[in-house]
């Protein structure tokens, strides 16, 4: 009788509070993840600090208030994501795929980038030096689908 209670009460708050595939709140921070694939992933408040994300897909996932302090982002692809209060600084963003990425009020301070694609992408209230901002707005170009923000405006050219 016991086990049985026990049983119910245990599928009760099965019901109330499902069990999710969230990889929220993983740390990966100073891993080598060199090609992996978190595409379509929500990884909301997950730590990369210091993590080797070469050539990764990150693509449509939900990063908001991750940390990617330090990470290293070369050709990696971070297209279609939510990267709003994200911590990037000293982020290495080169060859790094930003296109239709909501990047709003992110920390990207003393990160490098270069090459980099940002069509579509919202910089609303992103803390970035004005060196950054200046290589930015030399290519930004379209519309965040999400937040309908010209890229220009966000980043505060022209």
């Amino acid at each position: 009788m016991l086990i049985r209670a026990i049983s119910l009460i245990f599928c009760t708050f099965l019901i109330i509070f499902p069990i999710s595939s969230v990889n929220a709140f993983i740390d990966y921070g100073k891993q080598t993840l060199i090609g992996e694939d978190f595409s379509k992933s929500d990884l909301k408040g997950a730590t990369f600090y210091l993590t080797d994300l070469q050539d990764a897909n990150l693509s449509e996932s939900n990063l908001e208030g991750a940390s990617l302090f330090g990470a290293k982002l070369l050709n990696t692809n971070i297209s279609n994501s939510n990267l709003r209060n994200a911590t990037l600084d000293s982020a290495v963003f080169d060859g790094t795929d930003l296109t239709n990425t909501n990047l709003e009020e992110a920390f990207v301070f003393n990160a490098t980038f270069k090459d980099v694609k940002i069509k579509g992408s919202d910089f609303t209230n992103v803390i970035i030096s004005k060196l950054d901002s200046d290589y930015l707005c030399s290519m930004a170009d379209g519309v965040n689908p999400m937040t309908q923000r010209k890229t220009r405006s966000t980043l505060g050219c022209d």
